[in-house]
């Protein structure tokens, strides 16, 4: 398999896996409106490889933030840690939703890192979340 094509049997299994849903920011294909992003979780530029073990869903934006980053900056720590990986953690584990279900909270190094690389809370996103949050499809239980 080429570096950088992806079949479309392997879109569909990794979308499939995904639930249709970005890895990170947790947006469901169906509310954004538009086609979520095959993403190298170890960027080709990085050299990361177009294997099923390093793909997963991304949004636009957060696969934007990330770029070919694989660490980031815990805001409390100080220290530089690896970001989340959609394809081997657990969401929960790293992260929690605010009250209101519009902010996502870092629980951990690397969740912190996370949302503070990748913008998870940014100013598009949010207003989104809101809305989504008043009828009933926000925020993702599982």
């Amino acid at each position: 398999m080429s570096r950088s094509h992806i079949p479309d049997s392997l879109r569909r299994a990794v979308a499939e896996q995904a639930g249709y849903r970005c890895g990170y920011c947790q947006t469901a294909q169906t509310y954004s409106g538009v086609q979520l992003h095959i993403e190298h979780i170890i960027a080709l530029a990085a050299g990361g490889l177009t294997t099923e073990s390093n793909l997963w869903l991304a949004c636009a934006l957060c696969n934007g933030y990330k770029g070919a980053r694989t660490h980031g900056l815990d805001p409390i720590t100080t220290e530089v840690v690896p970001l989340f990986n959609p394809r081997t953690q657990n969401w929960f584990d790293h992260f929690a939703w605010s009250e209101d279900g519009s902010l996502i909270i870092g629980q951990t190094p690397c969740g912190r890192a996370t949302v503070a690389t990748l913008q998870l809370n940014n100013d598009y996103i949010v207003p989104a979340r809101k809305h989504w949050v008043r009828v009933g499809w926000h925020p993702p239980r599982e």
